[in-house]
């Protein structure tokens, strides 16, 4: 796996639906917290822990911001570093940034 090829498919994919939009100092941090999300530890990660850790790294992106929401991973592609994204919201729009649903 290519963590930095995938890291900035993923960030570009969550900063393109992201709520404000973000800067290109944000999408910078956004890609270097997915880098090291799936750089910190070696081996072979599944798609699931794959994932998991992107999604996580989203999450404590947000919450140190605390001005920011987007969309979750929900697949990707290793070989094509292809990302596809979902709502975290049950009504299928997303959070917004300030004040909740």
């Amino acid at each position: 796996m290519n963590a930095s090829r995938l890291a900035n498919a993923a960030a570009d994919a969550y900063a393109a639906e992201a709520k404000p939009p973000l800067t290109e100092e944000l999408v910078a941090r956004v890609r270097e917290t997915l880098v090291a999300a799936l750089d910190a530890e070696t081996g072979v990660l599944s798609e699931a822990d794959c994932l998991e850790r992107l999604n996580a790294a989203l999450d404590a992106f947000e919450a140190e911001l605390q001005a920011v929401v987007g969309p979750r991973i929900a697949s990707v592609d290793e070989a094509s570093a292809v990302v596809t994204t979902r709502y975290r919201s049950e009504a299928g729009q997303p959070l917004r940034a300030f004040g909740g649903q």
